[in-house]
């Protein structure tokens, strides 16, 4: 984990911060200092537990219960901030099953939490980023697949292949105002919503796939963050890196 005060002072909204690849995310942004914002949906148990974590890890932390695929919530929540120079759009869920059997409802449902979600975030905080004391940022936590696609996974790979697209526009959009705008590209990482639940003989299979031959951590991805979240990555812009132990390149 980074550990500075590169980002005292600045305000960071994580969407899905109350557990997994969210969590480590808000706690590797407090590490560096920042005021970390941690969004949930249900779990605000969970969302405390995470502050805690932020704040053991030297940052700041409040949590905010709103569900990003409600436009609303989401623009009401922001403006009650204030605000804002960082945006993490995290929140995401994993429907499974094949396309010929997969129902609108199950379609819609990882759409506006994956894609629209991302999307209602990115345009109610754009003018708080825009205004931020330091350059600004964005970034949108997408998946090996949705540039790989996956059998059973069409609407989760299809929304994370949506949200590469968001990134490079909203990149392009906000350049002139020095926000930078990026994506991360997670592999399979230990989750409760990935990895942890594979049978034995398939985690081995699995692990045969990657070069570096380990499953990734929570922290892989978090320090990611942290990096694109700080002055070090001032110039890097309209990018998806890939945190996925070589499992594609």
């Amino acid at each position: 984990m980074i550990v500075d005060k590169a980002l005292h002072g600045r305000v960071a909204l994580v969407t899905g911060a109350s557990r997994g690849i969210g969590r480590a995310i808000a706690v590797a942004l407090g590490a560096r200092g920042a005021k970390v914002i941690i969004n949930y949906a249900s779990r605000e148990d969970a969302a405390r537990e995470a502050a805690t974590e932020v704040e053991a890890a030297g940052g700041q932390a409040v949590i905010a219960g709103f569900d990003v695929a409600n436009s609303s919530a989401v623009t009401d929540a922001i403006k009650e901030h204030g605000s804002l120079d960082i945006v993490v759009n995290n929140a995401g869920v994993a429907i499974n099953g094949l396309l010929m059997r997969f129902s609108d409802e199950q379609w819609q449902k990882v759409m506006m939490t994956n894609l629209a979600g991302a999307f209602h975030c990115t345009r109610a905080a754009a003018t708080f980023v825009m205004k931020a004391k330091d350059a600004g940022r964005i970034i949108n936590i997408t998946s090996v697949v949705g540039e790989m696609g996956n059998g059973g996974q069409a609407a989760y790979a299809a929304s994370k292949a949506g949200l590469i697209g968001l990134t490079m526009s909203t990149a392009r959009e906000l350049s002139s105002r020095g926000v930078t705008c990026n994506a991360i590209a997670p592999g399979f990482i230990e989750t409760d919503m990935t990895a942890k639940e594979l049978p034995e003989a398939a985690r081995a299979k699995l692990i045969e796939q990657i070069p570096l031959g380990r499953i990734g951590r929570a922290s892989d991805v978090g320090d990611a963050v942290a990096f694109l979240a700080g002055p070090e990555a001032g110039y890097i812009t309209g990018q998806v890196w890939r945190v996925n132990g070589g499992m594609l390149m």
